[in-house]
């Protein structure tokens, strides 16, 4: 494993910036800008690089789609929310046509914020290329073929070019995938969730979205810390605050930053990456949250080692 591209980041349904939200970063960066004079191209890049994320860019809006790269041609994919449409969109244009690809996807859960990007992710028309679509979920195909289905969507399954298979996989047990051990996890939430951890050339990543950590439950924390044990990369579902996921969305089936700083730090892991975004959430409440818990684990670091703590947003990429 090399990299970790994001190209969905929010939970339940896609978010789009709107007018007044453009307008809003156009102003701040005209103020920010007040004074100044630019000779050229590069020095209107240079200041729009200076100026806050909040500003100068945007968290994104598409649900949630992770890419997992590595030196291998087969391509591994966790979940089809909006995001797999840009992803097909850009595997088109590298790969072109014909050229048949392998796609390795792996399904958190069966909520359609989960599996809306499939009937757009453009390879699955392309004959040649193989989809093979691992989750755990009895009902996994009858999910993929029931959003396809009219009067749901215009194009019925039946007509993808691809080759698609479906593998049924068993929580807790490890599986050999595309030269990586893939290891599903039974998560709390409405009709099951799976995190999934992939191991290999001595790198870790954990996908855990879609999952609620109750506060008063030890064993199950201990099994999660367990499971992000070492990792370089933690995507988490940070979607509420932990006043949010403790009172009000208890039950709802997320978690917050702050039982992610603690699971991370428990587990000493590398990196942690907020993930599955409150649509709510603007991209100044996005920021300010980051900078939040980057606080929260500089104080509760101890003798730790640091955990670097990142914000997941649509086109993000870290490397392993």
């Amino acid at each position: 494993m090399k990299q970790v591209r994001f190209w969905g980041t929010r939970g339940s349904l896609p978010t789009a910036l709107t007018s007044p939200d453009i307008r809003e970063k156009i102003v701040s960066a005209l103020v920010a800008a007040n004074g100044r004079s630019f000779r050229n191209r590069a020095a209107i890049d240079e200041f729009v690089d200076s100026l806050p994320f909040s500003v100068g860019g945007t968290f994104g809006g598409n649900s949630s789609c992770v890419e997992i790269l590595t030196d291998r041609p087969e391509h591994l994919i966790c979940d089809m929310g909006s995001g797999a449409r840009p992803l097909g969109q850009a595997k088109l244009a590298r790969f072109g046509v014909p050229n048949p690809q392998t796609y390795h996807i792996f399904i958190s859960h069966l909520h359609w914020d989960h599996l809306m990007g499939f009937p757009f992710f453009a390879p699955m028309y392309i004959p040649g290329n193989r989809i093979i679509i691992h989750g755990c979920h009895e009902q996994l195909e009858d999910a993929i073929r029931l959003q396809m289905r009219a009067p749901c969507f215009p194009v019925d399954y039946s007509q993808a070019g691809a080759s698609i298979e479906f593998d049924r996989m068993t929580p807790g047990k490890p599986h050999d995938i595309c030269g990586l051990t893939v290891t599903p996890k039974l998560q709390l939430h409405a009709g099951d969730s799976y995190g999934y951890r992939f191991d290999g050339n001595g790198k870790s990543v954990v996908y855990s979205t879609d999952s609620e950590h109750k506060l008063d439950d030890n064993e199950a924390f201990r099994e999660f810390a367990r499971f992000f044990s070492k990792a370089d990369l933690v995507i988490f579902d940070a979607m509420y605050s932990l006043a949010e996921a403790a009172s009000v969305k208890s039950d709802w089936g997320h978690s917050s930053n702050v039982v992610g700083v603690e699971l991370c730090q428990a587990a000493e892991a590398r990196r942690l990456a907020l993930f599955h975004h409150e649509p709510v959430h603007d991209d100044k409440q996005l920021a300010r949250l980051l900078a939040e818990t980057r606080r929260l684990e500089q104080i509760t670091r101890g003798d730790r080692p640091a955990l670097e703590i990142v914000s997941a947003h649509d086109g993000l990429i870290v490397d392993l």
